[in-house]
């Protein structure tokens, strides 16, 4: 797999059944302090440290997004459709905005999302937030 786009059209449902049925069976899994660094152990301990309530700009842009691509794909203008087909669905459910946050150091998505019509939106320090209204 070269890269991927998940998201959900509803940020609130999706939290609240990732702290009801999926996180409790992962959590064993979970690295242990001072556990071997790795992109895994990564992702267990931001699941661990998120909670269960969305992020505040959930209500007016209530549908979520994260993408990835590898660098062999980026600029070739994949993530773009990736995007445009995962909007159109959204738009085709009548979900009202989307959101979707990035590391404040991962500068290329910095760039991307607006070159797409994302809006930056007030921030936590080290994210970048950004928003699209869809209705």
């Amino acid at each position: 797999m070269s890269g991927y786009l998940v998201g959900t059209p509803d940020t609130a449902t999706f939290e609240e059944w990732f702290g009801r049925e999926w996180w409790p069976r992962v959590a064993p899994e979970r690295p242990a302090p001072g556990a071997p660094e790795g992109r895994h152990a990564d992702l267990l301990r931001y699941a661990a440290a998120r909670g269960t309530t969305p992020p505040r700009y959930a209500a007016e842009y209530p549908a979520h997004l994260h993408i990835d691509l590898l660098p062999e794909l980026q600029g070739q203008g994949w993530g773009r459709r990736l995007v445009e087909r995962f909007l159109a669905a959204l738009r085709d459910r009548g979900v009202p905005g989307v959101h979707l946050v990035a590391s404040a150091g991962n500068t290329g998505a910095s760039a991307f999302y607006p070159r797409v019509g994302f809006t930056p939106l007030p921030s936590e320090p080290g994210e970048r937030a950004f928003g699209m209204r869809l209705d």
